[in-house]
């Protein structure tokens, strides 16, 4: 019997010893992320933001769950698509009630968010899986492009035809094909790019920038002439 608290007193040292090395992780996480904004000429607040989700209510991933928020946020104008832009990335909490109804799942993942400089159509570009083939075969389709692989590899929705075969041209597939990102969707004056369910880390942070510089930069001139009518 003198055992048992021994070992209740070795699983409270335990956890006590994982919940520093979180924090510790956490902390290092949140400095390194700092320091990328200041590389990226952007401002950094860990403060959480309970009103992201409203803001943001037209993208999916941010009305999951309860208690929701956002936090560790980089923001900030930055040049994308030939003028100033506002960008926004950062992490976002919710939580889950379990099915017993006795307690709840967290959940957290990253998030880069950019404002381009017009109003467009909507447009969603994602990786295809297995509910997206059974979907095709009882008749809901996504726009099939002219590559092959490409249309297999991605599913793709928009409320303009004309406009996703003008943004998703040859050059631009080859791009996707290659950088497999995550979630891409246009909506609302904004679009978020996120798998919404990883938390990315510092550097998965720069090339999630990087990657938007690039996609930026592949957009047509005629495309974007066209937009600012």
């Amino acid at each position: 019997m003198e055992l048992i608290p021994f070992a209740f007193a070795g699983f409270v040292i335990l956890a006590i010893a994982f919940g520093i090395y979180g924090w510790q992780q956490a902390k290092q996480r949140r400095e390194a992320l700092r320091a990328l904004a200041h590389e990226l000429g952007l401002r950094f607040s860990p403060d959480e933001d309970h009103r992201h989700d409203d803001r943001y209510r037209q993208f999916a991933c941010f009305q999951r769950g309860h208690s929701r928020y956002a936090y560790n946020m980089l923001r900030g104008d930055t040049e994308l698509f030939e003028r100033p832009c506002r960008v926004l990335a950062g992490d976002f909490h919710y939580k889950t009630d379990d099915a017993d109804g006795k307690g709840t799942t967290t959940h957290t993942f990253s998030f880069l968010l950019v404002h381009p400089p017009w109003p467009s159509p909507t447009l969603l570009v994602r990786p295809e899986g297995l509910l997206d083939k059974l979907a095709g075969v009882v008749g809901v389709d996504d726009i099939d492009f002219e590559s092959d692989e490409f249309s297999k590899r991605f599913w793709v929705k928009s409320t303009d035809k004309r406009f996703a075969y003008d943004v998703l041209h040859p050059r631009m597939m080859e791009f996707l094909l290659a950088e497999r990102p995550p979630v891409l969707e246009l909506e609302d004056g904004a679009l978020c790019i996120s798998d919404g369910s990883a938390d990315w880390r510092p550097e998965t942070f720069r090339a999630r920038f990087e990657f938007l510089r690039r996609f930026a930069a592949l957009w047509p001139r005629h495309l974007l002439q066209d937009l600012e009518k």
